[in-house]
């Protein structure tokens, strides 16, 4: 009996995650998305996508966006450019979703983050790491009944 961590196909399928993933860190300021990206790697995005928060523990989109809110954090924590350049310089389109996202993560609005240094240190953990490394927040997943009456998840789309 072999173990799954053996397997071949599952090993090869981890590297293209590590690869991806290495993308996603790379190029975070660009628009990305699960289709773009499992075909970079010969997967369906269904495939990716599972394989992706099986392999790291959340969705492509949260990754992406938790790497983008952390870029965010060293950003405004300079203090050089406001909210609204600091959400567009960090590859975000929705100067909306930023905000909402980043007070997910962070647990206060990214204009109170930037304007306030106490509120900033306390976002940083004791090891220097954002706080928004150990929530993990991730978005809440859609369900669609299926025919055989068992929740079925829909695909998330554009990251």
């Amino acid at each position: 009996m072999t173990s799954i961590t053996a397997d071949p196909d599952h090993l090869r399928d981890l590297a293209l995650l590590r690869r991806v993933r290495d993308r996603m860190d790379r190029e975070y300021t660009q628009p990305l998305d699960v289709q773009a990206l499992a075909a970079g790697v010969h997967m369906s995005a269904g495939h990716f996508s599972r394989q992706f928060k099986a392999a790291y523990g959340e969705s492509p989109y949260s990754y992406l966006m938790t790497r983008r809110i952390e870029r965010a954090m060293m950003l405004l924590r300079r203090g050089e450019l406001s909210v609204t350049e600091v959400c567009f310089a960090v590859g975000c389109s929705s100067l909306g979703t930023f905000s909402t996202r980043f007070t997910e993560l962070v647990g206060v609005p990214p204009s109170v983050y930037r304007n306030d240094p106490l509120v900033a240190a306390e976002a940083i953990d004791t090891a220097g790491l954002p706080a928004c490394i150990a929530k993990q927040v991730t978005r809440p997943v859609r369900t669609t009944p299926g025919r055989s009456g068992i929740e079925k998840r829909t695909p998330q789309g554009r990251i």
